[in-house]
């Protein structure tokens, strides 16, 4: 493992463990709940894993107990119309509302209190793994303001509208076993033991071919955001690339031989 030598000193922490890229919400004695600083920081790290081709896969977790009580609104409150949540084309949005899209997967695990922006972050990733003691809330409604991570598109996108509905209009909170009904998560596993299970995924996915996981990534990115047709129509120019590389040889290869294949991403 590689870490930044002032990682104890930022909001955000930047780790690598083979393929895998760690990155850790720092902020426990706040309950991990961002300001600006925060904010910035995470897009950094992001962005950080989106550039770096030796990384597969990111892991986003929480130092302390929880994972994050939402935003911090005392330190934001005169900060919100400033542009602190607008990324320009060359920074990762974690929240996938501006900025460059990323191409890369990202798993998430949740723990404690997941609040409003905790979710949207969740729901902006591709596998999520919960603690079942996980305490959610899409209370922003309950603080003067609406959802703008995108859980007004992606929470209905999930649970559907009859689902999502009562819980973004009242902020009412709910466990894990109803983010898990909601299709909010992909697992709910005993408390402590989420972050091992998220690691273990991120692993595997670093296994499959890196080319490969980028176009089905790609691919359903792109149903998300433009519709089925478009994404269909779309599909097969992902594989001539895709036939053509190294890694599909390789894949070849190790099915005949009867062994674990070796990926480049070449």
């Amino acid at each position: 493992m590689t870490t930044d030598s002032n990682a104890t000193e930022n909001r955000i922490t930047y780790n690598t463990q083979g393929h895998v890229c760690l990155v850790g919400l720092n902020r426990a004695n706040k309950r991990n709940a961002f300001d600006s600083h925060m904010i910035g920081q995470l897009s950094d790290a992001m962005t950080r894993y989106e550039q770096d081709d030796n990384l597969r896969c990111a892991l986003i977790f929480a130092h302390g107990d929880h994972f994050t009580a939402g935003l911090d609104l005392v330190e934001l409150q005169d900060k919100l119309n400033d542009g602190v949540f607008e990324f320009n084309d060359d920074q990762i949005d974690p929240w996938g509302i501006s900025g460059k899209l990323r191409t890369k997967p990202v798993v998430v695990a949740v723990k404690g209190t997941c609040f409003t922006v905790a979710i949207e972050l969740m729901l902006n990733s591709d596998v999520v793994i919960a603690s079942d003691n996980c305490n959610f809330a899409q209370m922003e409604v309950q603080r003067g303001i609406m959802p703008f991570g995108g859980a007004t598109v992606r929470f209905v996108a999930a649970a559907g509208w009859q689902k999502a509905m009562p819980y973004l209009l009242t902020g009412k909170a709910f466990d894990a076993q109803t983010a898990d009904r909601l299709n909010l998560v992909s697992e709910v596993v005993a408390n402590g033991t989420e972050y091992e299970r998220a690691l273990t995924l991120a692993q595997e996915i670093c296994k499959a071919a890196p080319l490969g996981v980028r176009g089905a990534l790609s691919s359903a990115q792109d149903a998300s955001r433009n519709g089925a047709a478009t994404a269909l129509a779309n599909i097969h120019s992902y594989l001539p690339p895709l036939f053509h590389s190294e890694d599909a040889k390789e894949g070849v290869m190790a099915m005949v031989e009867r062994r674990e294949a070796e990926f480049k991403g070449i």
